[in-house]
């Protein structure tokens, strides 16, 4: 088995920012999708729209006053109702534009995202087993979570707050120069870079604290997924107390980094409030020195007052848009870096798909490990005629299941050649290889859906007969008709709802309807009792007619009228021949044929 290496502690993203914008681009604005363009441009086209009305909001508001602030008469009356309907039409017309531009802007955001997230789907299944063994599944599915979330948020924060902010700041800017002189913009002006550079600061100590949060939120989850896909060795071992101190000690140091995080949001609040508050105060102040002085009117302070309040909403919520995009950039960082990732095992290019007209299987003096300092397989070579079944047997560690890995190209040889047919496996496609290959694996895994699912699986496309008749080859009818649901019923996450002998009966049905050339059978009745293994037997060699066969196994029972046996000894081949060959050798096969005689008779007289 590979060693199961822990996954490297992710490098620090906040110094990615560029880079990943760069990477998430292309989804934004997709070159093959003029329709969403045009709906970045409407969307585009109804924020400026929006900016425009809320900009001449205060003018009205000022009107309505200076008019209210005059002798009041019907004129006087008819102007200042008309200003409070135009501001108050305004206000309706903002909130319109706004909602139209979210309309228009969803598809954007949801195509970008689902894009995204089929993007690294697609690229985990195209890493090497290594990678797979290597990460936790819970931690890898949280990245994915964490960045397809954020690409809609990111979306409409950088199109929807910051790009207004910037042309508000500047608008506000030119009518307070007009109409209250250059010392109110400069007061403005320093407020504003006052509060962006706290604003980054803080938020910049919050990132590392984000991060904190989000490796201890992985490792928390990490564990908990562990521990209930090991539900069942954790009840053998009474370990319950166990892996509830190791789930309670991550969920501790996250609360402690949550709580820090909370307390420095705290913290930034406090002083963006300081700074707002200051600006207005001095604004107001000014105003009403003017005032006093005979310089502006009563509906000056409520213009100010009113600008500044719309400037303050989204420099109140720069701060946690600042914090979102970050946090955003983040995820999105480390899970580029996760689509990043080097293929292990590739497809030459221009590589051709495996055509197979006789099904043999060759080694070709494999050398082969898992570590650099580990050799598993020691210049391996054998073959496989087609239409014989051939049997790999040896001691634990002798290398048998790596032949299978190698066999599927989930590795690929230090050196040496593997050839189906005469051609390189490693000169073909992976998908054509894979497709003239079937295993029925020691450990059968299966979804969480159905029987009939599980089954029908072998092959796209698979219909309800074929099912039904691997079904029967497989002896699965008896349990199936004693089932209510019947190809219907679930079989629970991993199998775990079906004893070991039904989920490899299933596992023996799926490869029957995948009908392959060359049939790989990895301790295939391992979990059966001993009448459904001969049944299963009996069928694995019906099938396995006309088709190369290559079976690893541990009961040496079970293959012993196989063509040929190659025994395997320390990554090496020992001996090869049929079973009576191999007996009359008196060699590491007839050693290990005579202990197994040996168990068989002491646990028959322990019977007795």
């Amino acid at each position: 088995m590979p060693p199961d290496h822990p996954a490297a502690a992710p490098r620090d993203a906040r110094h990615d920012g560029w880079n990943t914008l760069r990477r998430f681009l292309p989804y934004l604005w997709p070159a093959d999708r003029p329709a969403l363009r045009l709906n970045i441009i409407g969307a585009v086209l109804l924020v400026l729209a929006a900016k425009a009305v809320t900009l001449a909001l205060p003018f009205a508001y000022k009107r309505a006053v200076d008019s209210m602030a005059l002798k009041a008469s019907e004129a006087v009356f008819e102007i200042a109702f008309a200003f409070v309907l135009a501001y108050a039409l305004g206000r309706f017309t903002g909130v319109l534009f706004d909602n139209l531009r979210n309309i228009v802007f969803e598809r954007v955001g949801q195509e970008a995202t689902r894009q995204l997230a089929e993007d690294v789907f697609a690229r985990l299944h195209r890493l090497s087993m290594r990678f797979h063994l290597a990460r936790r599944t819970g931690e890898v599915t949280k990245v994915i979570e964490r960045g397809t979330k954020s690409i809609d948020v990111m979306l409409y924060f950088m199109l929807f707050n910051i790009a207004p902010t910037v042309i508000e700041l500047t608008a506000v800017a030119v009518i307070f120069w007009f109409h209250f002189g250059a010392g109110l913009v400069a007061a403005t002006a320093l407020a504003v870079v006052a509060y962006v550079l706290v604003t980054r600061w803080i938020t910049e100590w919050r990132t590392a604290l984000r991060e904190q949060m989000n490796r201890l939120d992985g490792q928390a989850l990490g564990r908990a997924v562990d521990s209930l896909l090991n539900y069942e060795t954790v009840k053998y071992f009474n370990a319950e107390p166990r892996e509830e101190a190791r789930y309670a000690q991550a969920t501790r140091a996250y609360a402690d980094a949550a709580i820090k995080s909370e307390n420095s949001l705290g913290l930034l609040n406090i002083a963006q409030a300081l700074i707002t508050n200051l600006l207005m105060a001095g604004a107001m102040g000014y105003t009403v020195w003017g005032w006093s002085r005979g310089q502006y009117s009563v509906g000056d302070l409520v213009f100010v007052n009113t600008y500044l309040t719309q400037l303050f909403r989204p420099l109140d919520m720069l701060g946690m848009v600042y914090r979102t995009i970050r946090q955003g950039l983040i995820d999105m960082a480390e899970m580029f870096r996760l689509m990043d990732t080097e293929v292990e095992v590739r497809d030459a290019p221009g590589a051709p798909a495996l055509v197979v007209r006789q099904p043999t299987l060759t080694f070709d003096n494999v050398v082969f490990g898992y570590e650099p300092d580990r050799t598993i397989l020691k210049g391996l070579s054998f073959e496989v005629p087609a239409g014989h079944q051939v049997a790999l047997v040896g001691p634990s560690g002798a290398g048998k299941s790596t032949i299978a890995r190698l066999v599927f190209r989930f590795y690929d040889p230090w050196s040496g050649r593997i050839l189906i047919d005469g051609q390189d496996i490693r000169a073909v496609t992976q998908s054509s290889l894979r497709a003239h290959i079937g295993i029925v694996p020691q450990d059968s895994v299966l979804f969480n859906d159905t029987i009939g699912y599980n089954i029908a699986y072998g092959r796209d496309g698979a219909g309800p007969e074929e099912v039904e008749a691997a079904a029967r080859a497989s002896a699965l009818t008896g349990l199936i008709e004693r089932l209510p649901a019947g190809f219907d019923t679930e079989v629970g996450e991993r199998g775990l709802k079906l004893s070991g002998g039904e989920k490899q009966r299933v596992a023996i049905a799926r490869t029957l309807v995948k009908n392959p050339p060359i049939l790989l059978l990895d301790e295939a009745t391992s979990a059966l009792d001993t009448r459904t293994e001969q049944d299963i037997l009996a069928t694995l060699h019906s099938v396995a007619e006309g088709r190369t066969s290559l079976s690893i196994a541990h009961r040496l029972s079970t293959i012993a009228d196989a063509d040929t046996i190659l025994v395997l000894n320390d990554g090496q081949l020992e001996e090869s021949g049929n079973h009576a060959d191999l007996l009359r050798r008196g060699g590491l096969y007839a050693e290990m044929w005579a202990r197994q005689a040996e168990a068989v008779e002491e646990y028959g007289e322990a019977a007795q």
